[in-house]
């Protein structure tokens, strides 16, 4: 029997505020157990939560740029449940009238381009941390992240393989890092998914029944959780058995999921309004200030890479995929003034190289923009070669210097002047007359050699195609 997958996503993205959602406790990461967490986050009696507006700015954000309804009332509600880092015994969240519905999000993958539903985006808090190690056989709770802002982002279940799950997951990344809502952090929790798996027989059009995996914290291990899932269930199937709705962890170093409880469903949480927090009401005047100030989103800028800068879909593709390196590649073609097709290919390939094997953000990078322009108008007016650039450039990643200062302190302009190469020509074929018979004769690949014997007399400053038109003339006389 051929089986289809069906892959909904679930997404928990941490928004970028500098308070929590109902209280003014900090939410930087990496403080110390339980020093972020106010009255109202370990919800003493008599506290009451006030909502932070810029939540509601950045919820919207999202809900403009994915073509969504971003409503004029929302409603917050109770997800009433018990677990240790849950100080309330309740969740705040949004349940049937969240800020945000029907939206929908473009996804690029090996077959083309697809679109995949958003279902709804809401708003909550999250809840505290339990800590099982270093304690001794204790559990111990920190409450830090309660209270922190979330906006839960539900797709459709419009996935049909784990590579659209990822292509996804990707595209809504890049998005909300674009929009500054989330800076999109997955080992800090930052950017957290839970996947909706399940199979069905091909051409059924009732969903089977789905196991939902939680909080996997990276694109490689989403792919490779939701394909043993899928291997799991149609195993099970094919052998006559049952998939339960149930929730189950991935486990990185097993590569597998487990089952960790029964699925809950809706009505287990005991859903209703929160009486200690009147309706959001979004005015048509606020909507319209959040529209005035959203940025180029990714579609549009990669778009635009292609037209004004003659990129191929590919590299505007690359350059856009984060909005700090579309930055760095159009202040790098201003500074330059050259070729920005040059641009790219050394933004995309010696910078983004270094950058990786250095393990820096693009805020870090040793070569700022400026810089890399700066080398890039060497290489247009020939005062070094490409090779030699690299170089240059390594020197620069160094802290030697700009490319002035590092090609004057190594000696490495190139040799343009066309007296001095036909001087180096002349003495490499003088020395070489059994290879000059060869080319002569017809042997064309010997031709490569006294390109080699060239550079290498002029310690690699000739110009590469100024040796190449010499040598052919010369050769041929």
């Amino acid at each position: 029997m051929e089986w289809e997958t069906v892959i909904g996503l679930e997404v928990h993205a941490q928004l970028k505020t500098v308070s929590k959602i109902f209280s003014g406790a900090p939410t930087a990461y990496g403080a110390p157990p339980n020093t972020q967490a106010n009255v109202i986050d370990i919800a003493l009696p008599g506290v009451l939560p006030v909502l932070n507006g810029e939540v509601v700015r950045m919820a919207a954000r999202l809900g403009l740029a994915i073509g969504a309804t971003v409503h004029a009332r929302s409603v917050f509600a109770r997800k009433n449940y018990f677990y240790p880092d849950l100080p309330k015994g309740y969740q705040i969240s949004q349940y049937e009238h969240p800020i945000v519905e029907h939206g929908r999000l473009l996804i690029t993958t090996d077959r083309g381009e697809k679109i995949v539903g958003i279902t709804r985006a809401h708003l909550e808090e999250d809840a505290g941390k339990s800590l099982h190690e270093d304690l001794e056989g204790l559990t111990g709770v920190d409450l830090n992240r309660a209270g922190t802002p979330l906006l839960e982002i539900v797709s459709e279940p419009d996935m049909r393989s784990a590579a659209e799950a990822v292509a996804y997951l990707k595209a809504l990344h890049t998005l909300v890092r674009y929009l500054d809502i989330c800076d999109g952090n997955m080992q800090e929790g930052s950017f957290r998914c839970d996947a909706n798996v399940s199979v069905r027989p091909m051409g059924e059009s009732r969903y089977g029944t789905r196991a939902e995996l939680k909080n996997i914290n990276s694109f490689r291990f989403v792919e490779r959780a939701i394909d043993y899932e899928v291997r799991r269930q149609i195993a099970l199937l094919s052998s006559g058995g049952q998939v339960r709705q149930e929730t189950r962890l991935y486990d990185s170093v097993r590569d597998e999921t487990r089952s960790m409880r029964s699925k809950e469903e809706a009505n287990d949480y005991r859903y209703f309004p929160d009486p200690d927090l009147p309706p959001l009401l979004i005015t048509p005047a606020f909507l319209a200030e959040v529209q005035d100030a959203m940025p180029e989103l990714p579609d549009a800028k990669k778009r635009r890479f292609c037209e004004q800068y003659d990129l191929s879909p590919y590299d505007a593709s690359l350059l856009t995929a984060s909005r700090e390196l579309a930055n760095y590649y159009e202040d790098t073609v201003k500074a330059a003034a050259v070729d920005p097709k040059l641009a790219a290919n050394w933004v995309a390939g010696e910078f983004l190289a270094h950058l990786n094997s250095a393990g820096l953000d693009i805020v870090d990078a040793r070569v700022t923009a400026q810089a890399l322009g700066g080398l890039l108008r060497r290489i247009a007016d020939n005062t070094v070669s490409g090779k030699m650039a690299k170089d240059v450039f390594e020197a620069m990643w160094g802290g030697e210097g700009d490319a002035d200062s590092v090609i004057a302190s190594r000696g490495l302009q190139q040799i343009t002047d066309d007296s001095a190469i036909e001087q180096i020509v002349a003495q490499v074929i003088e020395a070489n007359p059994k290879q000059a018979a060869q080319y002569r004769a017809g042997e064309e690949k010997v031709f490569t050699f006294f390109v080699g014997q060239v550079m290498k007399a002029s310690r690699g400053k000739a110009n590469p195609g100024k040796v190449n038109e010499i040598l052919k003339r010369r050769l041929t006389q």
